[in-house]
């Protein structure tokens, strides 16, 4: 079944689909610990949040949308369990470190295959990725803080109904997680009016400075005093970023790993040392002339972007990431009509890593499936 037909499909079928898929076979084979899920295996307790679900007072009240997105982020939310999960010897109790985490790259990784949309895959793999924070906001030295940070990677009211059915999925009598405290993250987003929006910072400039600040200000307000605008491009080799720019941004010099490696006679597979270098004194030509220009690299993964963010900002940039992602197949297709085609088992390994980039990193963020200007 693809994308548009699990869309249309009942709780019951989309739980028949993902039986025959392998990665629900392993999370049926996974145990739990006993404490937290007397209800036993992975796979149980998924069921169980799916039921939960539609048992909630407001799941009449969402959208088709909406309820879709709850229940594949109940379908993934502990897929990587199976991956993570380990018993210490001593004690005989089972942890799964990072499940989260990894279990945002499965997601992402199925939706793909299945063709779910950028937006809708994104949605979904980032609600995967934080659905356990609910629970633990009182240890957090700012609650505050933790909730309008979520704000702008996830949509809060989605992600505490989540919490309510996760928490209720399971068999264990006494939780020491209590459902109080996921009301009190409803309750602190309400107040901070970022329950059903991001939180509303002054400006864009504000939202980008309290991401980046050791000892972040919710009400800062930075001078903006930007020298030049960034634009800067990232995606999987054959996904569309030169169209894009030549689509969309046709006026801005570009600085383009890609071209220098040409310039230099550089293999992709060699060092690449010297074409970080080059790439990085071109930029810092546009940014001291305060010059508007493009940089056009992979970029799909989150430390190797902030390196430039860091180098952008720097010099006072107004930053913006655009992330290009048509469907795999066209992805593909468009890598092997390339002069120099990536090996595609190269660019299956980069996807399988790969981490979209997400406003808290920028000051504009695009997200383009590559087939609108």
């Amino acid at each position: 079944m693809n994308w548009e037909k699990l869309k249309q499909a009942s709780l019951d079928d989309i739980i028949g689909w993902a039986k025959s898929q392998s990665w629900c076979r392993a999370m049926a084979e996974c145990a739990q610990d006993a404490e937290w899920h007397s209800e036993g295996d992975v796979w149980t307790h998924t069921k169980m949040v799916c039921g939960q679900l539609v048992e909630l007072d407001e799941w009449p009240s969402l959208s088709p949308h909406e309820q879709i997105v709850l229940i594949f982020t109940a379908l993934f939310h502990d897929v990587a369990k199976p991956l993570t999960t380990q018993v210490d010897p001593e004690t005989g109790r089972v942890s799964s470190p990072k499940h989260a985490i990894k279990g945002e790259h499965v997601a992402r990784g199925v939706l793909r295959k299945i063709g779910c949309d950028l937006t809708t895959r994104e949605e979904i793999a980032r609600l995967v990725r934080f659905h356990g924070r609910p629970a633990f906001l009182l240890e957090r030295d700012e609650p505050a803080h933790e909730v309008v940070r979520l704000s702008w990677l996830v949509n809060n009211r989605l992600l505490y109904l989540f919490a309510l059915a996760d928490t209720r999925g399971r068999d264990t009598d006494s939780m020491t997680r209590p459902e109080e405290t996921l009301h009190f993250w409803k309750l602190q987003a309400e107040e901070l009016d970022c329950f059903e929006q991001p939180f509303p910072f002054a400006s864009d400039h504000a939202r980008f400075t309290f991401f980046r600040q050791q000892e972040p200000n919710l009400h800062y307000v930075p001078h903006e005093d930007f020298k030049c605008q960034v634009t800067l491009m990232c995606g999987l080799p054959g996904s569309g970023k030169d169209t894009w720019l030549c689509q969309n941004r046709v006026d801005l010099p570009v600085v383009s790993l890609d071209e220098i490696r040409g310039e230099l006679g550089v293999d992709p597979t060699d060092n690449q040392g010297e074409i970080v270098q080059v790439a990085r004194e071109r930029c810092r030509e546009f940014l001291r002339a305060g010059t508007a220009f493009a940089f056009n690299a992979t970029n799909t993964v989150k430390q190797t972007r902030k390196r430039w963010v860091d180098l952008f900002a720097d010099y006072n940039s107004h930053i913006e990431l655009v992330y290009v992602e048509p469907p795999f197949a066209r992805l593909m297709q468009q890598n092997r009509n390339r002069i120099e085609p990536v090996p595609e088992k190269v660019i299956t390994k980069l996807a399988a890593q790969c981490e979209p980039p997400t406003w808290p990193e920028c000051h504009n963020l695009i997200l383009s499936a590559g087939d609108t200007q």
